[in-house]
């Protein structure tokens, strides 16, 4: 890491020349320094613009502040701090006379990673996607930690902090595609790890934009409320859209030392009390918050602003028993009421079940019921499986799987819109499952009944069913598939073929790490929208369950389908990228740099 040095003296220029000229470029150790004669004074700065690399030498002083002529920066010829925010501070170097040479001092007087701290605050505050695109990039360049997923914690902390903070709305879109973006790091290649941190970091910036900040609710003054009650009452003001007592219930269990299970066995509870509430979103965000936590740390007072900031979502979300659909023409909420009843005998059953027999081959039998049209049999096949000594990750799973096939069937005659019923179901499924290996509890598993209802109201997005790709539909070489991926989301409607390519690279053999690797960048490349980056940060995550399988090749399948369907957009953030990267890398942007 690059700290504050000695002085570091050289000579730059004679005096008379400089005078003479007004302003002079030198090359100094690498550096591409302006020296400036203004009135009785000699200032010496960086030449590049520190906002998109224009040379200031073509700029304009005026009262001792120099204008860049591309988008007018202005900045202090002395300290070269800027009056423009999205400009940044351009480097200023002490400068001096003796006898008749100008002489700078090189030595470095700020420490860079610091200043990148400030800088991305200043980013996040302002909205400004330039400034946080180049944070990103330099902490994540650091020497010791180059690229690395520990080196992104801190940028990623500060994100979720500054999230919790300034939304009036609490968790949201933002601190979502953030958390996603840390989950999927390990997964992308090096040079692309920089690129999801700016784009999740850019999303809660996005999401806080002109939104009043958020006053967290502080703990009951008390100090020995228990567990249970704070469940019962949470789940009380959650009945009765009680935003500030729901709040207060999740900061004084933190307050009171409740472990990460503990909170999210809470928090499940009551956000599948009521069905499929706001189309899953608040299970996910649930999910996300509880992650966010695993990533940036618990405790520091961190734990209370994140999981308070889900307050809002679970007081106001939409629930499915006021829907139409879930009502008629079959009443699909009363189905679920009665097998509610049945889970505590169901679960006793299947412990004993597992004491003297093999559990069953649940997928084979209960993917071709989920996919069928009769919510009743898809209720009484989950009781019986549950019965049988399947367990509830299981059992989720299987759901997880039979959301994701509806993707990877989706036929393109739908409205495009439809894309979004299908991923709705499978992020909520796949929330609904990790959530279960989080903190396992029957009330949770009442989100596994939900899901498979919402597998059923999507069969129509399935007629007539497009066809999974086979073995048999041929390989090729993996090297050119995986090459002509990303050609092939250079154009529209590619769904099928993109599907099929993927298809064709895992069962040819292709490294399943470089596919994803590939995937992950093809997603960071677009200005991609919330919901392709949940769908695609939910299918890497269930072909991590499902490595090795033809059910693993089938969830990508399902997630190239999505990514081609939503491609190609705007590029602007990578646009936006590649200047910040260009500039950290000290490229010439210009030719007379």
């Amino acid at each position: 890491m690059s700290t504050p040095q000695e002085q570091r003296r050289v000579r730059a220029a004679s005096l008379a020349e400089l005078r003479q000229q007004g302003r002079v470029t030198v090359q100094l150790d690498g550096h591409t320094v302006l020296l400036i004669a203004e009135e009785d004074r000699i200032y010496a700065i960086d030449n590049r613009c520190p906002h998109m690399g224009f040379p200031l030498d073509r700029g304009t002083v005026c009262d001792g502040i120099l204008t860049c002529h591309w988008h007018h920066a202005r900045f202090d010829l002395a300290s070269g701090g800027t009056f423009d925010q999205w400009a940044d501070d351009v480097r200023a170097f002490p400068a001096g006379v003796e006898e008749d040479d100008v002489w700078v001092d090189l030595a470095l007087r700020v420490d860079p990673q610091e200043h990148q701290r400030h800088r991305l605050r200043d980013g996040l505050e302002r909205n400004i996607s330039l400034v946080i695109a180049k944070s990103a990039i330099a902490l994540l360049d650091r020497p010791e930690d180059s690229g690395s997923i520990e080196g992104a914690i801190e940028p990623f902390r500060a994100g979720i902090d500054f999230g919790t903070r300034y939304r009036r709305g609490g968790w949201g879109q933002g601190l979502t595609i953030l958390t996603c973006m840390m989950a999927l790091l390990p997964h992308l290649e090096r040079d692309d790890r920089a690129r999801a941190l700016y784009q999740g970091l850019a999303a809660v910036a996005g999401d806080s934009d002109g939104a009043a900040p958020r006053f967290a609710v502080r703990p009951l003054p008390g100090g020995d409320e228990e567990m249970t009650t704070l469940k019962r009452w949470l789940r009380q003001f959650v009945e009765v859209r009680d935003e500030e007592g729901v709040e207060r219930c999740i900061a004084t269990a933190v307050r009171s030392g409740a472990g990460p299970q503990e909170l999210a066995d809470m928090l499940f509870a009551a956000a599948t009390d009521h069905r499929y509430i706001q189309a899953g979103h608040v299970l996910d965000f649930t999910n996300k918050a509880l992650e966010a936590l695993d990533i940036a740390g618990w405790g520091d007072g961190l734990d209370q602003q994140v999981l308070g900031s889900l307050a809002t979502g679970y007081a106001n979300a939409s629930r499915m028993e006021e829907s139409n659909a879930w009502r008629n023409p079959v009443d699909l909420v009363h189905i679920l009421e009665q097998a509610f009843h049945g889970l505590p005998s169901a679960l006793d059953a299947g412990r004993r079940w597992r004491e003297g027999k093999a559990a069953v081959d649940a997928r084979a039998l209960l993917v071709p019921i989920l996919l069928d049209e009769n919510p009743q049999a898809i209720a009484d096949a989950l009781l019986k499986a549950l019965q049988h000594g399947v367990s509830l990750v299981e059992l989720a799973g299987c759901v997880s799987y039979a959301a994701a096939l509806r993707i990877a069937r989706f036929h393109t005659s739908n409205e495009f819109s439809d894309w979004d019923t299908a991923l709705h179901t499978f992020t909520f499924a796949n929330a609904v499952q990790v959530g279960l290996r989080r903190a396992p509890s029957v009330e949770l598993l009442r989100g596994v009944f939900d899901a498979a209802m919402s597998v059923y109201l999507d069969r129509f997005l399935n007629v007539p069913p497009a066809r999974l790709p086979e073995p048999s539909d041929g390989t090729g070489d993996p090297a050119a598939l995986l090459q002509e991926l990303p050609t092939l989301l250079d154009r529209q409607q590619q769904v099928n073929q993109a599907g099929t390519l993927v298809a064709r690279y895992l069962h040819g053999g292709g490294d399943e790490r470089r596919l994803l690797a590939v995937l992950g960048g093809l997603l960071l490349r677009e200005d991609r929208d919330f919901h392709t980056i949940q769908t695609m940060e939910a299918a890497f995550r269930q072909y991590g369950l499902l490595r090795g399988s033809p059910e693993g090749v089938n969830v990508l399948v399902a997630a190239a389908r999505y990514l081609a369907a939503h491609a190609p957009t705007v590029r602007a953030q990578g646009q936006r990228y590649q200047i910040a990267q260009r500039l950290h890398r000290g490229e010439r942007l210009f030719d007379a740099a």
